[in-house]
């Protein structure tokens, strides 16, 4: 990857998490058949294109709406009720299978 790219493409996305996201995800679909969005001279790595295409601003991004409070309350009771540890409600006691008549039991040979 060329340092030259990353410092013009951290210009275009403030925050490098996201830029490493953004190119991570196009150089994926880079690698599985993909066109570039851009032309090149030079050959360049899949993660070069993914710089070049984000600095010519052929690739963009959008982030999902902040959550609202009820929302963020809604999901962690969710969370909490997902891992929240349960006890069974009723202890059953083991009780022992019926024999058969006839049937094996452990000291009996099958043969």
């Amino acid at each position: 990857m060329r340092d030259d790219y990353l410092a013009q493409a951290l210009l275009v996305v403030d925050d490098p998490n996201i830029l490493v996201n953004i190119v991570s995800r196009r150089v994926k679909q880079l690698k599985r058949g993909n066109r570039a969005l851009i032309e090149s001279l030079e050959k360049l790595l899949p993660e070069d294109i993914a710089l070049r295409e984000i600095i010519e601003r052929k690739i963009s991004y959008e982030l999902p709406p902040p959550e609202t409070a009820a929302e963020i309350e809604f999901r962690e009771g969710m969370e909490r009720e997902h891992y929240r540890f349960r006890r069974p409600q009723h202890t059953a006691t083991a009780k022992a299978a019926p024999v058969l008549a006839g049937a094996p039991t452990l000291g009996h040979r099958i043969s």
